[in-house]
C-alpha cells in the first residue's frame, strides 16, 4: 500500500507543478489579507519539516482516541478493540487499533513527544511512504510479540499505546545514527550517545520482562525495538527495494485506465 502511495504522490506532484507555480504568481500580484487565518495555518504548516508534517496525522488520531476513552458509553469498545489481550474475543484488529490509543494523558504526550522528536530524522531516513509502513507494521508485531510473551507466562491483562512502535523509530534511528547525541527534556545538562541510549532501554526492557515488571509492556518495547534494529539493517533491502514488480503492475494497470488518472 505505501509503495503504491508513493507512486501516485510523485505522480500528483509532477501535475500540479504548474497550478502550484501559477497559485504562488496569484498570491504576489492579488492583495495580502491582513490577519487571515488560512495564511496564518499554511505559513505554520510550510514551517514543519516533512517529518513533522507526516507524524501530525497519526498525533490527531491518537487524541481523538484519547477523547473516544473519555466516553461512557464507548467503554465497552474501547476496551474490545483499543487494547490489545490475547484473551480477548477480538484478536487481530486490536494489534493495529491499540498502537493508537491512550487511556493516559501523560503516557500519550510522552509517546508522541518522543515521536515528534525523531520524525524528521526518521522520515528523511526513510521517507514518508515508507515510514508509514514502518510504523504501521511495527504496532502490529510489537503487540504481537505481546501476545507471545502473555501467553508464556500466562500473564493475561490488556495493554494500549504507541510504546512498541515508537520503540521501533527510535531503535531505527539509533541504529543509523549510534554517534547522535540525545538529551532528557528535564536534564538537558547530561547527554549520550543513541547508541548508548538504545543499549540501555533494550536491557531495561530485557530485565523488566526476565523479572515479570508489570509497569511497562516490555516484551511489546523489545519487540518494537528489534524490528526497527531489524527494518533499517535489512528490511529496507528485503521489502522496500523489491517493490517494483508491484509498482509496474499497479502502473500499467493505470495506464490501461486513462479515466481514473492513469496514462
Amino acid at each position: 500500500s505505501a509503495a503504491i502511495w508513493q507512486y501516485e504522490a510523485l505522480k500528483s506532484r509532477v501535475q500540479s507543478y504548474l497550478e502550484g507555480a501559477r497559485a504562488d504568481w496569484m498570491d504576489k500580484v492579488r492583495p495580502q489579507k491582513r490577519g487571515d487565518l488560512r495564511k496564518q495555518v499554511n505559513r505554520w504548516w510550510s514551517s514543519l519539516t516533512e517529518g513533522q508534517r507526516t507524524v501530525t496525522g497519526i498525533i490527531a488520531a491518537n487524541a481523538f482516541v484519547f477523547c473516544l476513552w473519555r466516553l461512557p458509553a464507548m467503554r465497552r469498545i474501547m476496551f474490545t478493540y483499543f487494547t490489545s489481550d490475547p484473551s480477548s474475543r477480538a484478536l487481530c484488529s486490536p494489534m493495529l487499533l491499540s498502537t493508537f490509543s491512550h487511556f493516559s494523558l501523560f503516557h500519550m504526550a510522552a509517546n508522541m513527544y518522543v515521536l515528534w522528536s525523531f520524525s524528521t530524522s526518521i522520515v528523511s531516513l526513510l521517507g514518508c511512504e515508507q515510514f508509514i509502513a514502518m510504523y504501521l507494521s511495527a504496532g502490529v508485531i510489537s503487540t504481537f510479540v505481546s501476545y507471545v510473551a502473555k501467553m508464556a507466562t500466562g500473564r493475561f491483562e490488556p495493554s494500549l499505546g504507541a510504546s512498541g512502535a515508537i520503540m521501533t523509530v527510535l531503535a531505527a534511528v539509533c541504529t543509523k545514527m549510534p554517534e547522535a547525541k540525545l538529551a532528557i527534556i528535564f536534564l538537558p545538562m547530561f547527554t549520550f550517545t543513541a547508541g548508548s541510549a538504545l543499549k540501555a532501554i533494550i536491557a531495561f526492557d530485557t530485565v523488566g520482562l526476565a523479572l515479570g515488571w508489570r509497569l511497562f509492556d516490555h516484551a511489546a518495547h523489545l519487540g518494537g525495538a528489534l524490528f526497527g534494529m531489524w527494518y533499517v539493517t535489512y528490511g529496507h533491502e528485503l521489502i522496500w527495494k523489491n517493490r517494483e514488480p508491484l509498482v509496474k503492475a499497479w502502473h500499467e494497470m493505470r495506464t490501461k485506465n486513462p479515466g481514473k488518472g492513469g496514462g
